[in-house]
Formats: structure tokens, sequence, C-alpha cells
């Protein structure tokens, strides 16, 4: 009998035969991806929004390309006033220039690094004293910035694993302590954008995996804490979108890898040789020139975070492929998900 009642929903997922071990196979067309109380197809039904959204204040880090980029000028076009964090504005590079062409009253560009305290602290106090009413606080922070590399563990220098934890996870955790006060004045929300991989190991990208997995467990923790205060905490886990957020050109690969090679003890180098190491990085530009090229799912997922009465835990914006093996590698024993996806 409850075999009978597990098995009944999974006869409305369709998925054709795929090569587990093959990412490729995530990028073909949907023909048909369907699941029980998603709806409609491929999608969760979403709830009514907060009132007062033109009133309402987001700041966004990571805003020179990219998610933080596209979700900037989406949420000024839902009506936000959005501080844009940008890495660059100082320098007049990147996505800053183009926000501040705008010329609206409602995009305000703001210098933050996320790795430096100062700067941080230095647009706490630029949010809050240029807020309409600051005793009603800051209503919504979307931790997006976020820098990505690739290496097998002993490929990989030290200095690369701390680089990287500086911006995706400490940079994660020093904003958002940074802006509470503010969130808690206005009971608003925490949106920590994380990734499938913060969700489920993968070969040659411990780095990134292990600081996704560190904001999947801050963000809980934290989603814990404030549920009394009346704050809502949404994660976000995208899939594969490299090839929308032009993290890796094939020059910052091949970058990437001379760099690698270069650095690695002779004793390394020897034991796996120059093939091996190629045959590695091939994989990943592979990979790179995979994957969605259309971030409106990852885009809509966190303005629903951030304007429904009843926001998500955490969101999926991924291909079913992706969203198939986050399931199997998450829930089924190891033994069998490693055979599928890795050996």
């Amino acid at each position: 009998m409850l075999a009978t009642k597990l098995s009944r929903p999974l006869l409305n997922f369709s998925v054709k035969a795929l090569n587990f071990k093959d990412p490729g196979n995530a990028f073909r067309p949907v023909q048909r991806f369907c699941f029980p109380l998603l709806s409609p197809c491929g999608s969760r039904s979403y709830a009514s929004e907060v009132d007062q959204i033109g009133s309402r204040a987001v700041l966004i880090t990571g805003c020179d390309s990219g998610f933080g980029f596209a979700l900037a000028k989406h949420l000024h076009a839902k009506g936000f006033v959005v501080y844009a964090g940008c890495l660059q504005k100082d320098k007049g590079d990147g996505g800053s220039k183009d926000l501040d062409n705008m010329n609206s009253d409602r995009m305000r560009t703001v210098q933050l690094n996320v790795c430096d305290s100062k700067e941080v602290d230095r647009a706490v106090e630029h949010v809050n004293s240029s807020l309409e009413d600051p005793e009603k606080g800051l209503w919504g922070l979307v931790n997006n910035a976020g820098i990505s590399t690739f290496g097998e563990v002993e490929f990989t220098s030290m200095d690369t694993y701390m680089e990287v934890a500086e911006v995706n996870l400490w940079g994660t955790v020093r904003t958002t302590k940074a802006f509470l006060p503010l969130i808690r004045r206005s009971k608003g929300r925490v949106v920590n954008i994380s990734s499938m991989m913060g969700r489920m190991g993968s070969p040659a990208r411990s780095p990134y995996c292990i600081t996704k997995f560190g904001v999947e467990a801050f963000s809980d923790c934290l989603r814990y804490e404030m549920q009394p205060q009346g704050v809502m905490v949404s994660i976000v886990e995208p899939g594969n979108f490299i090839a929308a957020t032009n993290l890796y050109s094939p020059e910052r690969i091949k970058a990437i890898a001379d760099k690698m090679w270069d650095e690695l003890p002779e004793i390394v180098r020897k034991d796996y040789g120059r093939k091996y190491f190629d045959e590695q990085v091939s994989k990943m530009e592979t990979y790179c020139n995979s994957g969605s090229t259309d971030t409106s799912p990852v885009i809509e997922s966190v303005a629903h975070a951030l304007t429904s009465t009843t926001p998500y835990t955490r969101y999926h914006p991924m291909d079913y492929y992706w969203w198939l093996r986050m399931q199997i590698m998450t829930h089924m024993p190891a033994a069998i998900s490693d055979r599928l996806y890795v050996y």
C-alpha cells in the first residue's frame, strides 16, 4: 500500500533516460518537467505580494555584473528603492556606470567590497543616512557577491581556498551582521545566494563547494534566530548558469590553469602528469560552455523571496537534470549516488 502511494506522484514526473555522468544531458530542451505540487508545469505557485513596495528599500551585493546587475534592474522596475553594491564603483567600471546612467532616484549605487569591513560599515552608514525613514529600517538584503574557481584538492593552493572563502562565505557573514539591525527594524528579508553545490559536492570544485555549504549552514542558523524577530531568511540555490554570468571565459580558464600548473609542487606534477591535468581542465571548459543562458529563474526566485507574504526557505532555479541529481545526491545512500554521478 505504501509503495503504491509513493509511486503515484512519480507518474507525473516525466524525464527521458539520462546518462547521469554526462552533464551535457542537462541542457537538452525540456520537453516535459512536471512535479506534483508545482503549478504551473515546472514552477511553484506564488502567494500574494507584500504591500507598499514603492516605499521599501533593498541592498544587493555584487551588482557589477551577472545576477546582481540583472536583479538591481528587475527590482527597480518593480518599484523598490535599490542600493546596488558595486566593487568597481570607485573606478567607474562595471555595472555601476550603467546603473547610474538610469538617472533614477530609486537606483543608488554604493561602493562595496564585502571583504573590507570598513567599506561595509561605510555602506551601512550611507544607507542609514539616506533612507526616507531610518527608523523603519531596510526591507531586504541580498547577499549575491561571489567568486568561483576550479581545481582538484592537490592542485589548489591554500591562498585560493582563503580567497574564495573570504568573498563567498565571510563576505556574506560580514555584510549580514552589519545590516541586520536595519533589517530587524523593518522585519524584513535576508536572501542569500548559495548554489546547488552548497548541497552536493563535485570533483575539482572543493573551494567553491566549501563556501556554499557554509552559506547554507549560516543561512539556516540565521533563519532560526531571526524567526522570533519577524525577519525571514531565504536561500536561492542556482544550478549551472555559468554561461549566463560570464564567470569563465576561455582566456580566464587558461590563465587559472597555467598559474595552477606553474605553482604545483614538483611531486604533484610528477605523480599526476600534464596529460591528466589538461584532461581535468578540458572537463571544466566543457562545463563552463554549457548551462542556461537565461538568468530569469534566479532573478524571479530572489524577487519572490523579497515580495511574497510567504517566501520559501529554499529556491531551486535549475535545469531538471541538476534538480534530479541534487535530490538523489542529498537523499540516497552515497554508494548509489556516487556510482551514478561520480565514478
